[in-house]
């Protein structure tokens, strides 16, 4: 294939690739399978790399992120993003149907929508291509994450179709869908850091994370329903709607038209029974006029739009009495605190317990034994206490005071400074610590060891084979063959009887040799070491290679390393302090692991850029920001985040900062564009 050939097939498939994305995220209706999807994208990468000087900056093979924002741009939106006045009663919304009928002298159609639960963001397209995405803020100017909302698979970056203005600005709302936002807790806990409350918080802190690249892994989602801008060619909202959804925008498909208040308050009662089965979070509806020229009309106040109106749902609470508190031990060793209550029937479910989640909320919220407390579900999923109704609280109650020492094996708990939370240090003894880390283990993205799930590390802990992760690769088959246990019902799980045949026993021990493969950094991260993440891991294992190099590291050492700051240094150093850390190493070691990086992970071109240090800013034309770092690495170069006099380059494409270069110029880093950095590398 000639690049003239190259070219033509690049194209065909970047418009494929646009068209499939907005059948499957702005449509909710693919036509192919994931699996044609995924060849599409992969012939694309690969022509992208073989002919990088075809590589668009918007193409669909830059969603994975990969640009580090250590602070974000203050921007003055060019139409305030105001907020809408609030209402929790039909009484409310007939007062708000009356005013507008008297002041257009006349009944109007309006446009009832879902209120997402998530972030506002305000996207400005420019000749149909993404130019800026901006938060709220505080309505006036808001943060620049348009590096991290590239990486939102059901944004467009470039428009579908035509007939859309050269230049204007469509709102919407950022949210995290319920099964991402259980799965980011899950590895949240995995990591040993406090779970998100709810996915709004999830989304909140995810579009303002400084790695784009773990903002593409979060799998965040966009609906638009505001589209701004001067002489739009569109008579309703309605219709600016049913037109962003041609150009690709994902537009919610429960957006309705309704002529009369009866009609307004259907869709309410309707919503409100619906809003459980959603795969996602929505906190009530919105109303609008449709006309834009009765908008206009109507106006606004210094904080609201007169001709809009947001009806929220009450959350849903219930009063129940608190029976005991129990004090559960995660696989880090954290200690939270959870209320058993008296049963009570909340969002359509039995509710039995509801976290504490540490001392200082025991402390703000004063919760005793007896207490009638208000419960609810927070984010629509996790039960929480929000208040004591203390007239109710009986005579001669106490106050309830955290446990001081581990309630599983009476270790005193210890508290860092700058946490929350107690923790059990004693996790090579503590019981629900060992077997929460061999529960991590053996999990998929740790070691993938699948044959050992469902009760089975439990039944072997509980039988006395294992005692740490290194008495895996011990077991035999006469060790497993006829183990059997029968565990009764609890409030998480029904009774359930594990027992191990022959087969089961293959699988196992067939798992267990298969893991052996697992690569260094997957290996750090199974360890289970407090605060160190996949992420964390997977930067920790690059930058050292090995095991052995990583051991030895010191606090400046393991600082030095992108985005490792002193808490999860200091969890390293100690971890690799504690007695018995290194007796375990030596016997996964000498079972067969991976504790180096695979020198075809680690590739070296050449030593061009030995000594070299290069800050990458901007968006660039052949290559993407990712490509340059890897580029860079391998020919004996570093990159690094943010700018300083050790620095040797400034690495800069379109858009850079006018800060960033003011500032190379002060330290008087010379500034090189891709082509004089190619140049370095002698490609051109």
């Amino acid at each position: 294939m000639d690049i003239d050939q190259a070219k033509q097939r690049v194209q065909q498939l970047t418009d494929e690739i646009r068209f499939h994305n907005h059948r499957y995220y702005g449509l909710s209706d693919p036509v192919i399978s994931d699996f044609a999807f995924d060849r599409l994208m992969a012939e694309l990468m690969d022509l992208e790399t073989q002919y990088p000087e075809l590589s668009d900056p918007d193409s669909p093979t830059r969603r994975v992120g990969g640009e580090i924002t250590r602070s974000f741009r203050q921007v003055v939106h060019q139409f305030p993003m105001l907020s809408l006045s609030n209402t929790y009663s039909e009484e409310e919304i007939r007062e708000f149907e009356a005013r507008v009928t008297k002041a257009l002298g006349g009944k109007t159609e309006y446009v009832c929508e879902l209120k997402f639960d998530g972030v506002a963001i305000g996207l400005t397209y420019r000749k149909g291509k993404l130019e800026q995405a901006v938060t709220r803020g505080d309505g006036v100017s808001g943060d620049d994450v348009t590096a991290n909302i590239r990486t939102i698979k059901s944004i467009p970056l470039r428009l579908l179709g035509e007939g859309y203005p050269e230049d204007f600005e469509i709102r919407g709302e950022i949210i995290l869908p319920r099964s991402g936002f259980e799965q980011i807790n899950l590895q949240r806990t995995e990591a040993g850091e406090e779970p998100f409350a709810n996915p709004r918080n999830a989304a909140s802190g995810t579009i303002k994370m400084q790695d784009s690249a773990e903002v593409a892994r979060r799998n965040l989602d966009c609906y638009l329903y505001h589209l701004l801008g001067k002489n739009l060619p569109f008579e309703s909202h309605y219709e600016s709607l049913e037109k962003a959804r041609q150009w690709g925008f994902r537009i919610s498909e429960y957006t309705v038209r309704c002529t009369s208040i009866v009609e307004i308050l259907d869709y309410l009662d309707t919503t409100e029974k619906a809003r459980k089965t959603l795969p996602f979070d929505i906190d009530g509806v919105v109303i609008k006029v449709n006309s834009r020229q009765q908008q206009a009309l109507l106006g606004s106040t210094a904080k609201s739009p007169r001709w809009a109106i947001a009806y929220k749902f009450k959350a849903e609470e219930a009063s129940t009495v608190v029976l005991s508190v129990d004090f559960q031990v995660g696989r880090t060793g954290t200690v939270t605190p959870v209320a058993n209550l008296q049963p009570v029937l909340l969002a359509g479910t039995v509710v039995k317990r509801a976290t504490l989640h540490n001392a200082d909320v025991i402390a703000a919220l004063d919760v005793r034994i007896g207490d009638t407390v208000k419960v609810e579900k927070g984010g629509e999923i996790i039960p929480k206490i929000n208040g004591v109704e203390l007239d109710l609280r009986p005579f001669g109650s106490k106050a309830l005071t955290f446990t001081r020492n581990c309630p599983e094996c009476s270790t005193p708990l210890i508290r860092n400074e700058g946490e929350v939370a107690w923790y059990c240090p004693n996790e090579n003894g503590c019981p629900p610590q060992i077997k929460g880390k061999l529960e991590h283990f053996i999990s998929r993205r740790a070691m993938n060891i699948e044959s050992l799930g469902e009760g089975k590390i439990e039944l072997l802990f509980d039988k006395g084979l294992l005692h740490d992760v290194a008495d895996l690769y011990r077991l035999t088959y006469s060790d497993l063959i006829g183990l059997e246990k029968t565990y009764p019902a609890t409030e998480e799980r029904k009774a359930r009887t594990v027992s191990f045949r022959d087969k089961t026993v293959e699988n196992i021990l067939r798992g267990i040799e298969s893991s052996k493969a697992v690569p260094f950094e997957r290996v750090l991260f199974a360890l289970g070491i407090r605060f160190v993440g996949e992420t964390v891991a997977k930067k920790l294992a690059f930058h050292f290679l090995s095991m052995d190099q990583l051991r030895v590291a010191s606090m400046e050492d393991l600082t030095k390393v992108e985005e490792i700051g002193e808490k999860i240094a200091g969890s390293l150093l100690s971890w690799f302090r504690q007695p018995g850390t290194d007796q375990l190493l030596r016997r996964l070691s000498e079972a067969g692991l991976r504790f180096c990086v695979d020198a075809t992970q680690n590739s070296f071109e050449s030593d061009r850029l030995s000594g070299l240090s290069f800050v990458i800013t901007g968006v660039f034309e052949k290559f993407s920001r990712d490509q340059l770092k890897k580029m860079i690495e391998t020919h004996g170069g570093k990159s690094v985040s943010a700018l300083s006099s050790k620095t040797s380059y400034l690495l800069a494409g379109a858009g850079m900062g006018p800060e960033k270069r003011k500032k190379a110029e002060k330290e008087n880093i010379p500034v090189i564009s891709e082509e004089e950095f190619l140049r370095m590398l002698g490609k051109i």
